[in-house]
């Protein structure tokens, strides 16, 4: 039995997690995502709290062959999900706590946090450890495809692991990653999504 009790939460669920969601949509506004954030085909990109892997294996449709995903997750069953859907030599599945990345420094061109950043047990330490990864200029997204009220209920009414996991306000978490040396490229907080995105700033 997995004694973290959120990795435990999300070992439970893991077997039901994509049945929650309508995936053909979810890959459409990932693309749309991708987009506006410049994506490009040949980045190392980490996905951290990837699940059942479907923000990795949206990545890895838009990456090129020298592209590279590295995907974490607290929960064992939520990886072992992801690498049965997501068979691709490109990816590199650590089952890690995010502040605790067995990756050397600026390893990543990119970090995405989707839907993951409410459970961040200090989500200072980790956005500390998304910064020595990222390579100078490397952008890191903290982003959630429902409005943050949305999350905040959902957490709310969940089990007892994690029904105090809050999103705060994106200025809020903004805020947070400037005085951790970031640059604040945008932040979005609507009724349609949440989306902070930062830099690590260039030499």
């Amino acid at each position: 039995m997995n004694g973290n009790p959120r990795a435990a939460f999300f070992d439970a669920i893991a077997d039901k997690w994509d049945g929650w969601e309508c995936l053909t949509a979810l890959r459409q506004k990932f693309a749309t995502g991708f987009d506006a954030m410049g994506l490009n085909p040949d980045e190392t990109v980490l996905d951290v709290g990837c699940g059942t892997g479907n923000l990795t294996g949206a990545l890895l449709a838009r990456l090129s062959a020298s592209g590279r995903v590295v995907a974490v997750d607290i929960s064992p069953r939520m990886i072992e999900v992801a690498r049965d859907k997501v068979r691709d030599e490109r990816v590199e599945w650590h089952t890690v706590d995010a502040s605790r990345l067995p990756l050397s420094a600026e390893h990543c061109d990119r970090v995405f946090c989707f839907s993951v950043w409410p459970h961040f047990e200090d989500p200072g330490a980790a956005a500390i450890e998304f910064r020595r990864v990222l390579k100078p200029g490397g952008q890191l997204h903290i982003w959630h495809l429902i409005p943050r009220a949305r999350v905040n209920e959902i957490h709310a009414t969940a089990s007892a692991a994690v029904n105090k996991d809050r999103l705060p306000p994106a200025e809020e978490t903004a805020a947070m990653l400037s005085r951790l040396g970031f640059e604040i490229a945008s932040l979005a907080d609507t009724a349609e999504h949440y989306l902070v995105t930062a830099i690590k700033p260039s030499r």
